[in-house]
């Protein structure tokens, strides 16, 4: 095989156009509304003291190191908000920018193994599976780490179906190595070395054979990989070793070297789930790329016994990576989204003979018809009924109004999206099907983001905090959560994040203590106790399904202290 033929200008038109509706569908809010819990504001704050601390090396959650995450995500927060001088575009850019590789490197892929029609094929069907757009919309750790390893497997499968291309081979064990400074999996990508050793010895068609002489260039892949990895290790350890009198950054080695890693992938703390779990993961939330199913398998199958290494490569390279996070305990819908730009390459080649089939084009309906009609239901009834858990809701989210707002923009997709169907019907489905979900996004994004930021976001709670605050007064945080401290727009004190909320509120106290006429203490409600009296404190309201207090030395009773056991939320609410 060799590289794709010039495109054609319709090919070109459609490309294009292609892209600007990925940067309408995943841009369309950016700017609307501050990072909402649970992940965004924990890495938005640790890009910001980054820029404001000038210490990029050590990532910091106020007073404390960070070792959760290695720091590239953080990285490319914060130097995007260095070029444009705004967080609420910049902690969200690097999602955008991480979705439009992913269907770069997908169409590129299709376009090389077969041809611009499944290259554009490919990039669509990623585009409008649900999980993708869901997720990199947001700003979390994922959608970059599914670059990377996207890019990594670029690299690889071009070396491995359309080379020999070593250049290609060693950029994509470098995207790997990204990949593990950005989360710790980017490795994954090498595991394609495995199927394509099978093609190799089973004389499978497609794949490139490299020559006898060739053994050395296979090994400057690891070290591509290593090199990568380097750019942030030997710069950490040198700067951990010169802060060799603090155990913090010890702690820091250890914790972020190991214990998140190897320790967590064998012995993981948290989301618990069954082997399983990722089945009802690739059927519903892959929707509607999902429907394919059983159109594909077969073809799929068929390809296989025809030696076709051009499926073979990724689809193996998918259940590898199945297989890899269902042995551990924890597991999330995320872990697995590097797979899907592999499941959009290996679909695109039967997509033009699959959307001309009924059965599929009625699904794709079936699945728009299903979801306008929930929304059209449930947004009605909020405003007509006002059933039980639409009004929990919205007390939870502070409306005043009973959140009609909200229900008027449910009713406005669920009918959008019927009217669709009705108007495209079978004949169009396709059409109809990208038209639903595009009207989804879209409208979401613009209207729902202003209207749930203030109490997503914990803006408004910190406006009110700041507007107690006199000039000259200073702020101490107590159970804080990263919203908080990342919205406050103002100098404050805090006395750990990680440590008990018992110990967190003496520590405060005996601050406040030494100038209790200009120092207040912000908290949340459950590690105050019994220790604050309330009528003399500030009740800032409800945010995150939390309320917040700030109040002076005369509400404290003295000698009190929160018992020990009163240091965690509970669960549910744990992750916002």
């Amino acid at each position: 095989m060799s590289a794709a033929a010039p495109a054609t200008v319709q090919e070109r038109r459609t490309f294009w156009l292609l892209l600007l509706i990925a940067v309408v569908v995943i841009g369309a809010g950016i700017g609307l509304r501050d990072p909402w819990p649970s992940d965004e504001p924990r890495f938005t704050l640790v890009a910001k003291h980054m820029v404001e601390s000038g210490d990029w090396l050590f990532p910091h959650r106020g007073s404390e190191l960070y070792s959760d995450k290695p720091p590239m995500l953080f990285w490319l927060e914060a130097a995007s908000y260095t070029g444009l001088g705004s967080w609420r575009i910049a902690f969200l850019l690097p999602s955008l920018l991480a979705a439009l590789g992913c269907l770069l490197a997908v169409y590129d892929l299709g376009s090389r193994l077969w041809n611009r029609q499944v290259g554009l094929y490919a990039a669509a069907g990623l585009l409008i599976t649900f999980q993708f757009v869901y997720q990199t919309k947001r700003a979390q750790i994922d959608p970059l780490v599914m670059f990377f390893l996207t890019a990594g497997n670029w690299g690889l499968l071009v070396h491995m179906l359309d080379g020999p291309n070593w250049r290609a081979y060693w950029l994509g064990c470098f995207s790997a190595g990204l990949g593990v400074i950005t989360k710790g999996v980017g490795v994954l990508a090498l595991l394609l070395v495995l199927p394509y050793l099978v093609a190799v010895l089973g004389r499978w068609q497609g794949v490139s054979r490299m020559g006898e002489g060739a053994w050395w260039r296979w090994l400057l892949g690891p070290v591509a990989l290593l090199v990568a990895v380097a750019l942030w290790l030997v710069p950490m350890l040198l700067g951990a070793k010169a802060h060799a009198g603090d155990p913090a950054y010890a702690a820091y080695v250890n914790d972020i070297l190991f214990h998140q890693t190897a320790g967590r992938y064998g012995n993981s703390w948290d989301h618990h789930h069954s082997p399983l779990f990722y089945v009802p993961i690739v059927l519903f939330t892959w929707l509607p790329l999902s429907l394919t199913y059983p159109g594909t398998l077969p073809r799929w199958w068929r390809a296989l016994k025809a030696k076709d290494a051009r499926i073979l490569l990724p689809l193996s390279w998918i259940v590898l990576v199945l297989v890899f996070f269902s042995i551990p305990r924890g597991k999330r819908d995320v872990y697995i989204m590097p797979a899907l730009p592999m499941l959009a390459l290996v679909t695109a080649p039967y997509l033009g003979e699959l959307l001309r089939q009924r059965w599929l084009r009625i699904a794709g309906l079936v699945f728009i018809g299903v979801m306008g009609a929930a929304m059209l239901l449930v947004g009605g009834a909020a405003l007509i009924a006002h059933p039980r858990f639409t009004t929990e809701l919205a007390s939870g989210r502070g409306f005043e109004d009973g959140g009609h707002a909200l229900w008027l923009m449910m009713v406005t997709i669920g009918a959008s999206q019927l009217l669709v169907v009705a108007a495209l019907r079978v004949r169009h489905a396709v059409a109809a099907v990208a038209a639903g979900l595009a009207v989804m996004w879209v409208v979401w994004s613009l209207w729902a983001y202003p209207i749930l930021n203030d109490s997503s976001s914990a803006a408004g709670v910190m406006q009110e905090v700041r507007e107690h605050l006199a000039p000259g007064d200073q702020l101490g945080m107590v159970a804080w959560k990263e919203q908080n401290l990342l919205m406050l727009d103002h100098s404050a004190v805090d006395f750990g994040f990680t440590r008990p909320w018992r110990d967190q509120y003496a520590a405060a106290v005996a601050w406040q203590a030494q100038d209790p006429s200009r120092r207040w203490l912000f908290a949340l409600d459950p590690a105050l106790a019994q220790c604050v009296d309330r009528s003399k404190a500030v009740a800032l309201g409800h945010a995150n399904r939390r309320e917040w207090w700030m109040f002076k030395a005369d509400a404290v009773i003295p000698g009190c202290l929160p018992n020990e056991g009163v240091d965690r939320l509970p669960a549910a609410a744990q992750d916002d």
